[in-house]
Formats: C-alpha cells, sequence, structure tokens
C-alpha cells in the first residue's frame, strides 16, 4: 500500500507564501531588496492532539488556530516589505479578527438572511424558497467580492501567489522535482483550497438553513450566526473527504465548482513567485525533519561524577 502523503497546505501573502505541514509552518517573503526571507515555527500542539482526530470537532480547532496563524503570517509579510519586524501581538491580535468576523458574518450571512427574509413576506415565497434565494445572494457576494478584490493590482499579485502555494504542493503530491521550471507544469488550483472551503459553505448553508424552515426576522438572523460553526465543521470534513479521494472521478466531478471559482482566487505566478513558494516549502519541511530527527535521537547518558 502507498504511504499516504501529508495534508501539506498554506496561504498567499503579500509577496509570500506560508506553508503548513503537520507539525510546522514556514512564511517566505520577497523583500523589496529581491532577498527571500523566511520564518519558521512549530504549529500550536493542537494540531497533533486527540482533539485534532475527532470528526468535526477537529475542523473548528483547526480552522480557528489556522485564522490565527494566518494573521500572524499575513502581519509577517507586510512587515517585510515595510522594513518593520515587530509583529502584531495580544489585544491588537485579537480585536483584528475580531473585526474581520463580524464583517464576513455582517455581510455574508445576516445581509444574504434579510434579503430572504423579505423575499418570503414580500413575494410569498415559501421558506424553502427564501433559504435558495438567501443561498443565492450569499454566493453572489462571495463570487462578486473575490471579483472586485482581484481587479486590485496588489491583489492580483497575492493570487498570483496563491497560484504558486497550489502549483508547489500540486507538484510535491505528484512526486516532481520542485524546481521553478518543473512547478511551473502543474495546475494553479487545488481540491483543499480554502477558496473550496468557503463556497462549500455557501452550498451546505442552503441545506441546513432551509431545513429550519420559516423564522421571525431576529430568529432568523440569530440561528444563521450560531450555525456557522456547524457549517464551518460539515464544510471541513466534505473538503478533507473530497481531498483525499482526489484521484477519484466522482471526487474530482464533486470538487468542479469549488476548483472553477479557483480561477477567480489564483493566477498564473511568476518564476520569483514560484521560487518564493518553493522556499517556503522546502524550509517547513526541512523544519519538520529537525523536529523528527530531534525526536528520534536517544536523550545522552547521565554522567556519574567520579
Amino acid at each position: 500500500m502507498a504511504e499516504r502523503l501529508p495534508n501539506y497546505g498554506g496561504q498567499a501573502l503579500i509577496e509570500g507564501v506560508m506553508m503548513r505541514g503537520a507539525r510546522a509552518c514556514a512564511i517566505a517573503v520577497r523583500a523589496p531588496d529581491g532577498a527571500i526571507r523566511i520564518q519558521t515555527e512549530p504549529l500550536a500542539r493542537i494540531y497533533s492532539s486527540r482533539l485534532a482526530k475527532i470528526p468535526f470537532l477537529r475542523g473548528l480547532l483547526v480552522l480557528w488556530d489556522a485564522l490565527a496563524l494566518g494573521m500572524r503570517a499575513l502581519t509577517f509579510s507586510a512587515n517585510v516589505q515595510a522594513g518593520d519586524d515587530s509583529p502584531i501581538e495580544g489585544a491588537p491580535m485579537v480585536l483584528t479578527m475580531a473585526a474581520s468576523l463580524v464583517m464576513g458574518l455582517a455581510l455574508f450571512f445576516l445581509l444574504p438572511a434579510g434579503v430572504g427574509y423579505l423575499a418570503e413576506r414580500v413575494l410569498q415565497v415559501t421558506a424553502w424558497w427564501s433559504n435558495v434565494v438567501e443561498g443565492v445572494v450569499r454566493l453572489g457576494l462571495l463570487v462578486g467580492y473575490i471579483w472586485a478584490i482581484g481587479r486590485i493590482p496588489e491583489i492580483r499579485r497575492v493570487f498570483g501567489y496563491h497560484g504558486a502555494e497550489h502549483k508547489t504542493i500540486n507538484a510535491f503530491e505528484a512526486g516532481a522535482e520542485l524546481t521553478p521550471e518543473r512547478v511551473a507544469e502543474f495546475p494553479a488550483e487545488h481540491m483543499r483550497c480554502g477558496t473550496a472551503f468557503l463556497l462549500t459553505v455557501v452550498l451546505f448553508s442552503i441545506l441546513v438553513f432551509s431545513a429550519l424552515g420559516p423564522l421571525p426576522l431576529a430568529t432568523r438572523l440569530v440561528s444563521r450566526v450560531l450555525l456557522v460553526p456547524l457549517l464551518a465543521a460539515l464544510a471541513y470534513e466534505y473538503i478533507r473527504l473530497t481531498g483525499r479521494m482526489a484521484s477519484r472521478t466522482w471526487a474530482r466531478a464533486l470538487a468542479g465548482p469549488n476548483l472553477a471559482l479557483q480561477r477567480l482566487t489564483t493566477r498564473e505566478p511568476e518564476r520569483g513567485m514560484i521560487e518564493v513558494a518553493i522556499a517556503a516549502f522546502g524550509a517547513m519541511r526541512e523544519h519538520e525533519a529537525r523536529a523528527d530527527q530531534a525526536a528520534a535521537d536517544p536523550p545522552p547518558a547521565p554522567v556519574n561524577p567520579a
């Protein structure tokens, strides 16, 4: 039986890439002087704990930690460009994450829920159809938002690094040599992408919210917020399953819409972008190899005094 490869992942940054392994992550950023700055760190113990093996619960735990990890990586990349190495931690980090979550919930959950409620009351459609309207509005907002920010030149470069991240992981999983020329041949889409996760959340929201039936406006809005963790857990397990079954025809068919949406969040990367992604991936793998070697080496025998 072939050895199962780790589920490596990552994130595009400002002129850089973060690669996450099973026990460590590495950030590689192209500095203004052209050099590649690299930072590595071990992952939180939650990734290797028993909780991370419990279906549905693991999705919530890993996603929350990944949000914090991604924020730190994004801060590092911004600091490299600004020539400032002081990290954002503590209360500023928490406030930034909280503000991002509130804005995301308001735009992609509460606003579509309000539109669906109006459709139910004004157009006299059934609760099921109002949830379909809500889901379509939510999907439209998601696609429109991605399309709009993708027209910003700086974000287009981030999307190029996103493509470089995917190409590097695709090349590794195919057993190819990780050189810029070889990596460039691989697709810029990947089945475990965060974009796929967002689309899956939107589609699952139609099914889950429709099961609630007609609700007063206040109850409807509260239910959308309270059920976000359930949607995230379901989407995580779905992406995890289809990712593990990527070689199966049915899995690739199910992942078709997810891969199509990634065409908005990825661009064909420049050679320099691929070099940065390879550097991040190599640093992450090297960090994990050193950690494995340290764990395998027996501790030195105690020296008894004469």
